[in-house]
């Protein structure tokens, strides 16, 4: 009996051991996390003074690109005169060719039905 008190009690220290190194492990990890979130904190605190300082101006940026994009219809529609004056045109005919369809001639199924052919 004395052999299984002993061992219960190795084996008690050895998960209190265990135990002790897990939570020195997990105490080492958190403080590194504590370090970098307040190096993060101090970045965060830079940027909300540098964004104190941008934000007056963030109107008129605003402003000024909306009286941009409402003259991008207009300024396109001048890019496009001007592309169309100085693009080369061929030469048009002296008489203009009449318009044939692109299938060619099509006959007319209304003639068939009244009994009509037309002479060849």
């Amino acid at each position: 009996m004395t052999g299984m008190v002993v061992f219960t009690v190795i084996d008690i220290v050895l998960l209190i051991a265990g135990l002790a190194v897990y939570l020195y492990w997990v105490g080492s990890l958190l403080t590194r996390i504590a370090g970098n979130l307040e190096e993060c904190a101090e970045i965060v605190h830079t940027i909300v003074g540098h964004a104190k300082l941008i934000r007056p101006g963030v109107t008129h940026i605003n402003e000024t690109g909306g009286v941009v994009a409402g003259a991008l219809p207009l300024l396109y529609g001048m890019a496009e005169e001007i592309v169309a004056d100085v693009t080369p045109r061929p030469e048009q005919p002296a008489a203009p060719e009449p318009a044939r369809p692109a299938s060619g001639t099509r006959r007319s199924r209304l003639q068939d039905a009244v009994g009509f052919s037309p002479q060849s």
